[in-house]
């Protein structure tokens, strides 16, 4: 959520307080375990959500909390998409309401109810008649905002990460399954037009038996943390409090589909280690003048996060984050089995025993390029000409819009569900207590209680346009 200056230092001071909490609390519940599970996996006290489907509705009714740079680039691709109406906008700051009414009524609807009251305006968008919330916020508000929604009868659609502790995964796990409504993890990358051809072709065999993914957040974000708006109100304290993977979702998401995490597979466990902090002491120190308040302040998080992801069917993920040293941007994304390899930063393949043009065999990485005909997903042949237009991180981000809207209107099971929200939110805080114990191996909490392998004949985007 966009922060005015009246309000940045309740927001701040709430987000550390929040974002110290940490921890492996465990919600108590009043059912019986699933057979096999361990005395510390909360017992369901309601059914599972894994394969429920939306229910069917001609419109879309939206609301939107935070409409700062993400939530108003969300906003834009709604617009586009047909018969979903925006109903209700909540921001901090007034002036970014009225900015958002008037690009709603710019394009032909409505004007929406306002919510700027205050940090705890959204509970009275919450209460409004909405089939769902968008949530674009500071990481510490995303699940006391999605509780709030599906407490009130809407689904929640909710910025990565969702979750800061393994307590807010497990919170919003039961709050799904007991109000039986979707929390969907907005993974824009998952929808991306490489990690949806990778997908199919994984699906098809193209890689033999999937063995190992990389994974990965590597963006140069000095600049903006330790700006004076926003994201550099609230994003960089994080740095100040805690020491691991603080952004794992946009590398994790496409691989654990390749890897069909909760439709056949699930995290079990995992190591992290981390580096030295200097980088992000290094920039403060070369571009803030003395007496300017972040020259005090201390940074603790590492530069580097490595951790390794050891799956129930033995696969391994590495999984990186580094967000404070200048480099290009990467998410790594590869996937390797017993066939050939993919990696991304450029896209790349390699398949044994494919053949030059004189007949002779490849030893080098081929284009992607090479295999789009086959293999381009069609929501990218569907949408991808609007998705491109609109540009938002390369079109992905119209596509994942488009797509849940679709799987809203049409009753759909949704790609994403509440139990991808909580796993891959998780290594944040895992990574956190793996790094204070020396690399110590962290068990993965079963968000699925036993269900993981329930629905394992296809792991998201099985219906297609």
């Amino acid at each position: 959520m966009a922060t005015d200056k009246g309000s940045q230092e309740i927001s701040r001071r709430s987000f550390i307080q929040r974002a110290a909490i940490g921890g492996a609390g465990l919600v108590i519940a009043t059912d019986v375990l699933s057979p096999g599970l361990s005395a510390d996996t909360p017992k369901r006290s309601s059914s599972t959500m894994i394969g429920v489907p939306f229910e069917t509705r001609e419109r879309v009714r939206l609301g939107i909390v935070g409409v700062g740079g993400r939530g108003s680039s969300l906003l834009q691709d709604l617009l586009a998409i047909e018969k979903v109406e925006v109903r209700a906008i909540c921001d901090l700051v007034p002036e970014k309401v009225a900015r958002a009414q008037k690009a709603v009524t710019d394009a032909g609807q409505a004007e929406p109810i306002g919510f700027s009251k205050g940090e705890l305006d959204f509970k009275n968008l919450t209460g409004l008649e909405l089939d769902i919330v968008y949530i674009a916020t500071p990481w510490n508000w995303h699940v006391p905002m999605a509780l709030s929604a599906m407490k009130n009868g809407k689904h929640a659609a909710v910025e990565v990460p969702v979750c800061t502790t393994l307590q807010e995964c497990w919170d919003i796990v039961d709050t799904s399954e007991a109000t039986r409504r979707h929390c969907i993890i907005l993974e824009n990358c998952c929808y991306g037009d490489t990690e949806m051809m990778v997908l199919g072709m994984v699906r098809d065999g193209v890689f033999g038996e999937v063995t190992h993914g990389e994974a990965a957040y590597l963006h140069d974000l000095r600049s903006i943390l330790t700006a004076n708006e926003g994201e550099g109100l609230w994003r960089r304290f994080p740095h100040m409090k805690r020491n691991g993977n603080l952004y794992p979702t946009h590398g994790l998401g496409p691989v654990a589909h390749y890897m069909d995490i909760h439709r056949g597979d699930r995290f079990d466990y995992m190591v992290s280690v981390s580096s030295s902090e200097a980088s992000l002491t290094s920039y403060v120190k070369a571009n803030y003048a003395d007496g300017d308040p972040k020259r005090a302040e201390k940074y603790i998080c590492g530069d580097m996060n490595t951790s390794i992801i050891k799956t129930q069917k033995g696969r391994t993920i590495l999984l990186q984050h580094d967000v404070v040293n200048p480099r290009p941007y990467s998410r790594l994304n590869s996937i390797s089995g017993t066939k050939g390899i993919f990696a991304d930063y450029p896209a790349r393949i390699f398949i044994d025993g494919s053949k030059q043009a004189d007949g002779s065999n490849h030893e080098d990485w081929q284009n992607l390029d090479a295999f789009r005909d086959q293999y381009e997903h069609p929501l990218w042949k569907k949408t991808g000409e609007m998705a491109r237009k609109l540009g938002g991180h390369g079109g992905m981000d119209y596509v994942m819009n488009y797509r849940l809207m679709d799987c809203l209107k049409r009753g759909l099971v949704p790609d994403i569900n509440v139990y991808d929200a909580a796993a891959w939110s998780a290594p944040t805080p895992l990574s956190e207590a793996s790094v204070a114990q020396n690399g110590t191996s962290q068990k993965f909490p079963d968000f699925t209680r036993g269900e993981w392998n329930a629905q394992s004949d296809s792991p998201g985007f099985a219906v297609q346009p």
